[in-house]
């Protein structure tokens, strides 16, 4: 079995039951990190709708969260759970938001096919996304 994460009909991604959950369950641990909703309905007949403009604003906390800090289990515990979250970001056609002043590395979500940047950040967030969106059926 399946469940499907979408923004009104668009389907963004078709996971298993267990992948579903597990990711349901870390969002819902990630909130309270950045103080955010997470913009994710709740799971009714196997359907997830995204608030796309919560759940970009989440996302992007958290990538925040995550530039800001240098910790390796930090990193560790937040990096895949970005990763997916970012692939949904692309699919839905948004844009992780980008806070002016603070020191902020941009984060390009591009598909496989498009020239990773050099910039480590960056560049590794797309490889990641890249490498992720290629495992997750929609």
């Amino acid at each position: 079995m399946s469940q499907y994460y979408q923004v009104g009909e668009h389907v963004l991604w078709n996971p298993s039951n267990g992948v579903s959950a597990l990711f349901l369950r870390s969002a819902h641990a990630l909130a309270p990190e950045v103080g955010l909703p997470t913009g994710l309905g709740p799971m009714r007949d196997d359907e997830c709708q995204i608030d796309l403009e919560v759940f970009t604003a989440f996302v992007s906390a958290l990538v925040h969260r995550y530039e800001r800090s240098n910790h390796p289990i930090l990193h560790a515990l937040m990096e895949g759970f970005i990763a997916t979250a970012l692939v949904l970001v692309q699919r839905a056609g948004a844009e992780p938001a980008r806070p002016g002043g603070d020191g902020w590395r941009d984060v390009q979500v591009s598909g496989p096919s498009t020239r990773l940047p050099e910039d480590g950040a960056t560049g590794r967030w797309a490889e990641l996304t890249a490498r992720y969106a290629r495992s997750m059926p929609h």
